[in-house]
């Protein structure tokens, strides 16, 4: 199988959501990535009592999984040696922990010259708040995505999912693959540093745009972003269902006016001109509630579908994970694991014309690939790693 990052070498000390999703695109692009774990493995896996979480499966596929004490100086130097084989070093520590072991970017840059380091944190490797404790959670906070998610009666809400942990690894990854090209010309590696709040700025670039525009702070919504569109909401069906619409250019207005039975209103003075309709949001808004209630959300769908509306069902997750579409590019894919049952995982979304598609494999056991990466790697006997083994080292 012919994929763009084979023969790559990747070592992944990364845990949770921002490092792996990092090394997870470069496993299922060919590269060889052995996620380094301490002896039991990363905490995701058993978080929440479960023993192994869905969220690490989907994270931490096509990987290879060995066990290293780095509190021990046997195991220090371990990865000194491995590091002498790698390409790429992964890891979302808390700056300055990394050093404090004494195998931070200086010490294994000295060794291996051509190694690309990457580093993942909440704020970055310098300034006043480098050293606060980050997560999803928190980043959210500091970036102004909770302050804009919501409604203004309401607390500041958390935009769902992990953006700021997956955020943060899209840039990781991003960063990874710009030193690869510099290195290609240098032959010299770098440090390449991510921060997830700078990383989620970009997120709210249309908030900013209309705060720079008139200098009041846009109020939460959470039907729609600050924007001058309209419509750009969400309309309840008879169903309980909803469907999200949205106008941006003004033949989908006079398409929607058409799918409503409003035809009269094509050329109004107060709905023609996208600023009349921002002036009228709450008419507009008023007209699609009455047409929407009166039928199902996948009713709503599928006529402004076929009209050329930009729609869509806001579905549930149980929708999202058995999408025919999805499914159907290989996008998601059922897989049966021995301990987990059935499980529904995504494969790399990037894709390439000129490469094989990874075939999704299934996360390792802790320490499962001990024996083969140490021993063809470092070229450990099996009597050496038992010995590792028995004094905790792996």
């Amino acid at each position: 199988m012919s994929q763009p990052l084979a023969g790559l070498t990747v070592l992944d000390l990364t845990q949770i959501y921002q490092g792996p999703y990092c090394g997870f695109l470069m496993a299922t692009a060919g590269a060889d990535v052995i996620k380094i774990e301490p002896r039991g493995g990363e905490r995701l896996r058993g978080a929440g009592g479960a023993k192994t979480q869905l969220s690490f499966a989907t994270l931490n596929s096509n990987k290879k999984s060995i066990t290293l004490d780095l509190k021990h100086e046997r195991g220090k130097a371990l990865l000194k040696e491995l590091v002498l084989k790698a390409d790429i070093l992964l890891e979302n520590y808390a700056p300055g922990v990394m050093d404090r072991l004494g195998v931070g970017w200086e010490v294994l840059h000295e060794i291996n010259p051509a190694l690309i380091y990457v580093s993942g944190t909440g704020y970055g490797l310098s300034g006043p708040d480098r050293d606060m404790l980050a997560m999803d959670h928190t980043i959210q906070a500091t970036s102004g995505v909770m302050s804009s998610t919501g409604d203004p009666d309401r607390p500041p809400g958390r935009a769902g999912g992990a953006p700021s942990d997956i955020m943060g690894g899209i840039h990781m990854y991003g960063g990874a693959m710009t030193a690869l090209v510099g290195r290609h010309a240098t032959g010299i590696g770098t440090l390449v540093e991510v921060s997830m709040l700078e990383a989620m700025y970009f997120t709210l670039s249309t908030e900013f745009s209309a705060y720079h525009a008139t200098g009041k702070i846009p109020q939460r919504n959470s039907a729609r972003s600050p924007s001058s569109v309209v419509p750009y909401s969400r309309y309840e069906c008879s169903d309980g269902g909803y469907v999200a619409i949205i106008c941006v250019a003004q033949g989908h207005w006079h398409k929607i006016l058409k799918v409503i039975g409003r035809e009269d209103l094509i050329g109004h003075e107060d709905y023609e001109k996208p600023g009349k309709r921002l002036k009228n949001e709450p008419a507009v808004n008023d007209m699609l509630n009455a047409w929407a209630i009166t039928v199902t959300r996948d009713e709503a769908f599928n006529t402004m579908r076929a009209a050329g509306v930009p729609v869509a069902p806001i579905r549930n997750l149980e929708e999202v994970r058995n999408d025919p579409h999805m499914h159907a590019r290989g996008s998601l894919q059922k897989l049966e694991h021995p301990q987990m049952g059935e499980v529904i995982l995504p494969n790399n979304p990037i894709r390439y014309s000129e490469y094989d598609r990874a075939e999704l494999e299934f996360f390792p056991e802790p320490g499962q690939d001990n024996y083969e990466i140490y021993g063809q790697l470092l070229g450990l006997m099996p009597d050496e790693l038992d010995a590792l083994a028995s004094d905790a080292v792996i």
